[in-house]
Order: structure tokens, then C-alpha cells, then sequence
């Protein structure tokens, strides 16, 4: 065999061997690529069921919980009252309108079937909603709830946020909110958005 031929067959393989380990590149990272995509539409749906729950007990109790245990037992315990409100519009001697409003109590709803029925969050689990799906070992979002001031008023605000993003490229110090781990609310405004929306 010629050398030319010894050359040209050594080139075919180290061709062969560079397009595979190419393929092979570009394949694992779309799968990863995936994997992360899945993984955090799981962690998107779990904060929205958070942020539902969190709004339904600011609704009730005027404030947020950063309470695990009190969110959860309001989920698992807690109603809404059922109310009707009729206006009756009486237009006074001198021209000018009174407006009486009358609301009545027709009973109340359990938050659970309220919020989170099974045609709204088919993967609803009360026991875990606070933690972080697919997280190995088991991790919680992490809550904050208090009270700061804006504009000279003193308003409740929330932020839950995942505390191990699955995404390597999300960092806490990045200088865009869309590249931080993924999180509704903010401890700075009055929001329940999340950073994914």
C-alpha cells in the first residue's frame, strides 16, 4: 500500500472521529438544552401555584406568610366567604343620588377547591409545594414576605424564589431580572410578576 492510500484512509478516520465527536456535541447540548426547558416549566408551575396560594392568603389574613407551615394549613384548612353585593340607588329630594350597598354572606368555599382544582393544576400535591420538583436532596423555596415602604406608605410585599436554579447560567448577581434564578414578587416593589413572565 502506498503511502498516499495510508495517509488518505488515516484522514478518513480522523474525519469520521471529528464529525461524530461533532454530532455528539451538538446533540448533548439540545438535550440539555431540553432537560433544563422541562425541568423549569415544573419550577414555573410550582411558583405559580405558590404565588396563587400567597395572593389567596394576603386576600384573607391582609398580609403575606413566609410561614411554610401557615400557608400550607391555610391551603389545607382555610376558606373563602361567599358574598353578594347589591347596590340600591335612592335619588334624594334635591336631585343628587344616595347609594346603599348591601352585602350578604351566602357561605364559604375551601381554599383547596377553590385554587387548585384538578382542572386548573392536574400536578397540584399539598405536601410538595414547597419544594423544589425534581431537586436532588430535596430543597424548599426560599420566602420572604414582610412589610416596606413605598411612597411614604408602609405596603406587604413577597418574594419565593428557587433557591438552586437549574440552569447554571442563571446567577444571583446577574444585572438582569430574566437571568436571576427564577422567582415571583420582588423585596424592593409591590409585584407578584415573576421573572419568567
Amino acid at each position: 500500500m502506498s503511502k498516499t492510500k495510508i495517509v488518505s484512509i488515516v484522514m478518513l478516520v480522523v474525519w469520521i472521529a471529528l464529525a461524530g465527536f461533532l454530532i455528539y456535541s451538538i446533540k448533548s447540548s439540545i438535550d440539555e438544552a431540553q432537560r433544563i426547558e422541562t425541568a423549569e416549566a415544573l419550577i414555573i408551575e410550582q411558583l405559580k401555584m405558590i404565588r396563587d396560594a400567597e395572593i389567596a392568603y394576603m386576600t384573607v389574613n391582609g398580609q403575606y406568610t413566609s410561614d411554610w407551615d401557615k400557608l400550607l394549613s391555610f391551603i389545607d384548612t382555610g376558606s373563602f366567604y361567599l358574598t353578594e353585593k347589591s347596590e340600591t340607588i335612592i335619588t334624594l329630594p334635591y336631585g343628587k343620588d344616595s347609594v346603599v350597598v348591601d352585602i350578604d354572606t351566602l357561605g364559604t368555599v375551601p381554599v383547596v377547591d377553590s385554587l387548585f382544582s384538578k382542572n386548573k393544576w392536574p400536578r397540584f400535591n399539598l405536601q410538595t409545594l414547597a419544594y423544589v420538583p425534581g431537586a436532588e436532596p430535596a430543597i424548599m423555596f426560599e420566602v420572604w414576605a414582610d412589610k416596606i415602604y413605598k411612597a411614604g406608605l408602609q405596603v406587604n410585599a413577597i418574594e419565593v424564589r428557587n433557591p438552586r436554579p437549574v440552569d447554571p447560567s442563571r446567577e444571583e448577581d446577574s444585572e438582569y431580572n430574566t437571568r436571576k434564578p427564577l422567582r415571583f414578587g420582588s423585596r424592593t416593589s409591590v409585584t407578584t410578576a415573576g421573572n419568567w413572565e
